[in-house]
């Protein structure tokens, strides 16, 4: 369907409904539900809620936070009726056995789980029973998890359950709002690990969920129903069905009888038999030989051309991504794109989804095969980032083709244009940010930062650095969250942005210090002590749950904020993330004083020493810009110092596993150099210019300045405070203009230098001209007692010579 001027609509099968007063007009005759329709998704544009935080999305400075007072959070009408249900289709033949266990199963309380190999008809299965079986007490809802995190289906059903424009509860206040609610939860292509289904699972703790993977996950949990091929009179009435007309008698019936068997009766490979068939250019309709079952996309590839090959060239280069038939249509120059797809659907090559239409999984890799090269990546980039700028085009669209956004930012950087992935990432982040679906707003960020370091687009790096602080803060990742709003106060402050410095800093406030006592709470402005968190509860990451320092507050040892009675370094992460800045350290350098009175002032962009500190409790999280929705924010004690992103910031991790953990000693940059350079600027000297190897000052695609030193025995040396707070030289050895270093690798899970948990090698290869390098960090080795290592520092950026 389109829209005016051309503009892709989301994809609205008229069997897609949410009931909101379950009258049941227009249903059809025997159904049982509702086929009313009721948008459930967020406007593409205002202020939205996340949890306990007011949030406005800014597409060019970053997003702005801050946290709602008492009785301003939103209240969510519970609907009366759910009926979010999956497009129709005809019954699956050869399934009465299933749908007998399904049904029994379903009336136990689940949860159940479909599992088998691709093509045997787990997803036909699945949307007949969500249609055929009785709802739930409260109703039913289909989803799509194909490429989609738990915590944006978690958000699904609770807009198919609530009506709450522009709100994400937090998980605690999502569970006790889906708390009574007996719904039957159907998920296809739920290929998560059995931790994922719980998390997905307890978002609605009385619902009854039916899954659908390749695998089985919930093992020991609820029922599970290994789906095989379907048996022969089935596998024969699919084909007779498939070719419109009986199978005929010998020799048909025994080639048949023989595909069926060489096909495991998996029903994806008899229709691509019978399209063949169908497509039999000697007009004979003969049915393709047993052995010609393995090479049965090669043969139907061999029918195609024109706008059925080109269509199938668009949905190949773009995967496992769905998309809307207009997408295809303007891509394509295809006329009635909708039919097109309907075709390739026809073939057994395409399926059809609520959303659209994507490629059968092994679609893609037999075109590659052949040697047919992806879709044109810079017009891929051209077309979807104009249909993102058009105003018409909603929020909930593109959080609909997210996947597709995130394979042409990754073809572009396969093509080695980061450019045009910066490009698509930028313009996808404020909508999926207002879509608050934060799983694939997070994986899209997570492309764009390196992207844009590939680029060298500082101001790309510093939003995105910044929106993914604002993601975690958001999800409840504070310790995260406070490492980067920290650097992207710095990278905004370096590129002169004061509007981007303010909104980092006023929501890197709300993200205290962490420690090992009870969270402790302060007065706010209105006299309530009020949690900080965005999970609506104790953070156990966080250091005080309401209460944040002014920056010109020091911290004193045995207080609660004060690090498990470590004394904090200047310039390491937990420095970053409110204690106070000693004026004579290179992070307080690193950032100009603020006048008192000035809009950075009242913003908290201050710190120790400088210019209006001394008692400042400035006024960011009071009200800002959310007076579209009169929220309003707490009055915070001051803020974090925003310029203060140095050698913490520099292992910025993106998001929080099992153990997270970050490099030491290995990339320092920040503190070092800044100071090396404020002596420099001091004495009026400078190194000797011209190329000497590694030695000199290095700029960073991420921002940053690196120095290196002549040791005078071929290797050279960085020194500087690392993120422990430790004074550390790294020492680069090599030749031939090669070098590398390694470093050990912590657990950052507790927001401090842990347990050593592994090592990281660090390589820098200078380029053949000595003025540009790279600096690639990865992880070589980690503990086995530990699951899920992830070096979230690692990586590769370009340094290039300054001095």
């Amino acid at each position: 369907m389109t829209s005016t001027a051309g503009v892709p609509m989301a994809h609205e099968d008229e069997n897609r409904a949410v009931a909101a007063t379950g009258t049941g007009q227009g249903t059809p005759p025997g159904d049982g539900h509702s086929d009313q329709r009721i948008d459930i998704a967020g406007d593409a544009s205002g202020p939205v809620v996340a949890g306990n935080h007011n949030v406005v999305i800014d597409a060019d400075h970053g997003s702005t936070v801050t946290l709602l007072v008492e009785g301003e959070h939103p209240q969510p009408v519970r609907r009366a009726q759910v009926a979010l249900l999956p497009r129709r289709q005809a019954a699956p033949l050869g399934r009465d056995a299933e749908l007998r266990r399904l049904a029994a199963a379903v009336r136990e309380g689940g949860p159940v789980q479909v599992w088998g190999a691709p093509g045997v008809g787990k997803s036909a299965l699945l949307r007949h029973t969500a249609r055929s079986l009785a709802p739930g007490a409260d109703g039913v809802v289909f989803l799509d998890a194909a490429r989609r995190e738990p915590e944006d289906l978690a958000q699904d059903i609770f807009e198919a359950c609530y009506e709450a424009r522009d709100y994400a509860p937090s998980s605690p206040e999502l569970r006790r709002l889906m708390g009574d609610i007996k719904v039957t939860v159907y998920v296809d292509n739920a290929e998560f690990s059995a931790e994922g289904l719980r998390n997905l699972m307890d978002a609605a703790p009385d619902a009854t969920f039916v899954v659908a993977g390749r695998e089985r996950t919930l093992l020991g949990e609820g029922s599970a129903l290994h789906l095989e091929g379907i048996d022969q009179h089935a596998a024969l009435e699919l084909l007779a069905r498939e070719l419109g007309r009986p199978v005929a008698p010998e020799p048909e019936y025994d080639t048949a009888a023989i595909l069926w068997e060489t096909a495991v009766g998996r029903p994806l490979l008899l229709l691509r038999a019978a399209a063949l068939t169908r497509l039999d250019p000697s007009g004979r309709a003969v049915l393709p030989r047993p052995g010609d079952v393995a090479d049965l996309l090669p043969l139907l590839f061999d029918r195609l051309e024109g706008g059925p090959l080109r269509a199938l060239h668009l949905l190949a280069t773009l995967q496992d991504a769905e998309l809307d038939p207009a997408h295809v249509g303007a891509l394509t120059d295809a006329s009635d794109a909708s039919a097109l797809c309907a075709r390739l659907t026809d073939l057994g090559l395409a399926e059809q989804t609520e959303g659209g239409y994507r490629v059968v999984p092994d679609v893609a890799p037999a075109l590659r095969e052949r040697g047919l090269e992806p879709f044109p990546v810079d017009r891929l980039s051209d077309h979807f980032a104009e249909w993102i700028a058009r105003p018409s085009t909603t929020a909930a669209q593109v959080a609909q083709h997210a996947r597709a956004l995130e394979q042409v930012a990754e073809l572009a950087e396969q093509a080695g244009r980061p450019e045009l992935a910066v490009r698509i990432v930028r313009a996808a982040s404020p909508a999926l940010a207002r879509s608050l679906r934060f799983g694939v707003w997070g994986r899209l960020l997570e492309r764009g930062l390196p992207a844009a370091q590939r680029a060298g687009d500082q101001q790309a790096v510093a939003y995105f650095t910044h929106e993914r602080g604002i993601r975690n803060l958001l999800t409840g990742r504070r310790v995260m969250a406070g490492v980067l709003l920290a650097e992207a106060a710095y990278l905004w402050q370096q590129l002169g942005d004061l509007h981007g410095a303010n909104a980092a800093a006023g929501a890197q406030q709300y993200v205290p210090p962490t420690t090992t006592g009870p969270p402790v709470t302060g007065p706010h402005t209105d006299g309530a002590a009020q949690s900080l968190n965005a999970g609506g509860g104790p953070d156990p990451a966080s250091a005080h749950a309401g209460t944040t320092h002014g920056a010109g507050s020091p911290v004193e040892p045995g207080t609660a904020a004060h690090q498990a009675g470590t004394p904090i370094d200047p310039g390491t992460t937990a420095h970053q993330a409110g204690v106070s800045v000693d004026p004579s350290t290179a992070a307080h350098q690193a950032a100009a004083p603020v006048d008192p009175g000035t809009a950075a002032h009242q913003a908290g962009l201050h710190q120790a020493g400088t210019p209006g500190a001394a008692g400042a409790h400035g006024t960011a999280g009071a009200h800002g810009a959310t007076g579209a929705t009169g929220a309003t924010g707490a009055t915070a004690a001051g803020a974090t110092a925003a310029g203060a992103s140095t050698a913490g910031a520099s292992a910025a991790a993106v998001a929080l596993m099992k153990v997270i953990a970050l490099i030491v000693a290995v990339v320092i940059g920040g503190i070092a150099i800044q100071q090396a350079q404020a002596s420099r600027d001091s004495s009026g000297t400078s190194p000797s210019a011209g190329p000497t190897g590694l030695a000199g000052v290095w700029r960073g695609s991420d921002g940053k300045m690196y120095e290196f030193k002549d040791s005078g025995t071929g290797s050279y040396t960085q020194t500087g405070t690392d993120v422990c707070g430790n004074t550390s030289a790294v020492e680069l050895t090599g030749s031939s203009g090669t070098y590398t270093t390694t470093g050990s690798l912590y657990d950052m899970n507790g927001g401090s230098c842990g347990a050593v948990i592994g090592e990281v090698t660090t390589t820098l290869t200078l380029s053949a001209s000595g003025d540009s390098a790279q600096l690639t960090s990865e992880m070589t080795s980690s503990s086995d007692q530990y699951e899920q290592v992830q070096c979230y520092s690692c990586g590769t950026i370009t340094l290039t010579r300054e001095q």
